[in-house]
């Protein structure tokens, strides 16, 4: 008997200990299932950069169409119409020396050719005479043309191209002087070449500027930021939005900079993604936000395909009534009245808060969920009552498309002077292209502008 007891309580210690070791291997279990879960974030289902993604996240395909390369049947031939006769140079003509008893009509086969001239460039000497004071000795010089003395070596037309190669081809000092001695036949060393760009940036400080006062007046304003180097340092390029233009700024990515380029008293909307600074911004002075939907939608595809079964099946059900949402705001135009839309949009809204205030006990959905309590929740539906104010951020995102592209081939700035120049010449680049101006021309302009001291051209 009291070995059967012995027995007893040697099998209840053992079942104890496998009792124990099966919680700390479900706990174990539990937390690399969570390591793993947040180690599958990329750009697909996260607010992560498609650059910080390890390898390309796999992307739903259409099925593709078997059909023959190039031109398709019934597409309208697009061709390059000719040159007119104000742009043609010269002019050669081919016949036959012995057309056979061909008869010669009063027409031609016309093939156009452009090509380079033999020299690209013009020297133009300008000559100031010196003249001397017979009483003092003192040597006068005649006055040069502004542009000529300001320009020094590069006039104004060379100088925007520099400026242009730089900023809108994001090329190295090294490569625009391998350009002009490889093709222009022209040597430039890198010194001249960056002063160069100093002209052009202290040209483009009064549109830039213009352009800035502007930006608190503004009614939306589509915000994003990115990464910049400047030496050493770590800083940020926000990117300001408009319908009318896009202006850059480096600095630190606090919510001081949005108070220094919107001011305490901004009145409009902003549209960025849920970062700290634009709520802290927002909880300061009772701006109102548009929170980026896209991001919201792709932290919302991480839950709907996280291990925990009970946290993805609340994650489908967002997913569900966003993309009802959504199907409805692309087909608008079905409803015959504009409160019918708003009535459907509405109720979209109020499922997909009900659902979005009863999380399941994860840690991840109460999360989610103080994103929406009260009224912290119309920062994200704005765009339902206003048709000026776009649901996501995408459009500034692709404005910063540039600006990445040049950090990656530049490696960022050295100094206070080089940060001021992408500032200035990335905001130019980017408004010419909403206005439809040509980029060197907005530059040349600035430039002789800027030089004979006369008022600088606008960028809007």
């Amino acid at each position: 008997m009291q070995e059967r007891n012995l027995i007893i309580e040697r099998l209840i210690e053992q079942n104890q200990l496998l009792v124990d070791e099966n919680q700390q291997l479900r706990q174990e279990i539990a937390e690399l299932r969570e390591k793993i879960d947040q180690l599958s974030k990329d750009s697909n289902n996260s607010s992560k950069p498609p650059s910080s993604d390890i390898v390309k996240p796999d992307r739903k395909v259409r099925k593709k169409v078997k059909r023959k390369r190039g031109a398709q049947k019934g597409h309208k031939k697009n061709s390059r119409q000719p040159f007119k006769d104000d742009k043609i140079d010269d002019t050669f003509e081919y016949e036959y020396v012995d057309a056979g008893g061909l008869i010669p009509l009063d027409e031609w086969h016309v093939v156009q050719q452009v090509s380079l001239p033999e020299k690209l460039f013009i020297v133009t000497e300008h000559r100031a005479r010196k003249y001397m004071d017979p009483k003092t000795g003192n040597i006068h010089i005649a006055p040069l043309p502004q542009e000529v003395r300001k320009g020094g070596l590069l006039g104004a037309d060379i100088s925007a191209m520099v400026a242009y190669l730089k900023g809108q081809c994001h090329m190295s000092f090294s490569t625009i002087q391998s350009f002009f001695s490889d093709i222009v036949d022209l040597k430039l060393s890198r010194g001249l070449l960056c002063k160069t760009t100093m002209k052009v940036s202290d040209a483009l400080k009064d549109p830039y500027d213009k352009l800035r006062s502007m930006l608190p007046e503004e009614k939306y304003i589509g915000i994003d930021e990115t990464g910049h180097k400047n030496g050493k340092k770590l800083l940020w390029t926000w990117c300001f939005q408009t319908a009318d233009y896009s202006l850059f700024h480096i600095g630190s990515r606090k919510c001081d900079v949005l108070i220094e380029m919107l001011g305490e008293n901004f009145k409009g909307v902003i549209g960025c993604d849920y970062y700290g600074s634009y709520r802290k911004y927002s909880r300061l002075f009772k701006v109102l936000m548009q929170y980026c939907m896209a991001h919201l939608i792709r932290e919302i595809k991480f839950l709907a395909d996280h291990s925990n079964k009970i946290l993805a099946r609340w994650g489908n059900k967002l997913l569900k009534w966003l993309k009802k949402m959504f199907d409805t705001l692309h087909n608008s135009g079905r409803y015959t009245t504009a409160n019918g839309y708003l009535r459907k949009m509405e109720t979209l809204k109020q499922g997909f808060l009900k659902q979005v205030r009863r999380p399941p006990e994860h840690k991840l959905a109460k999360k989610l969920k103080r994103r929406f309590k009260a009224k912290a929740a119309d920062h994200y539906f704005r765009f339902i009552t206003d048709s000026n104010i776009e649901p996501t951020n995408n459009d500034t995102e692709r404005e910063i498309r540039h600006v990445v592209i040049d950090r990656r081939i530049t490696q960022g700035t050295r100094g206070e002077a080089g940060m001021r120049w992408c500032e200035r010449i990335w905001t130019t680049i980017a408004t010419c292209k909403k206005q439809s101006k040509n980029v060197f021309d907005f530059i040349h302009d600035t430039l002789v502008a800027h030089w004979y001291n006369q008022e600088c051209p606008k960028l809007v």
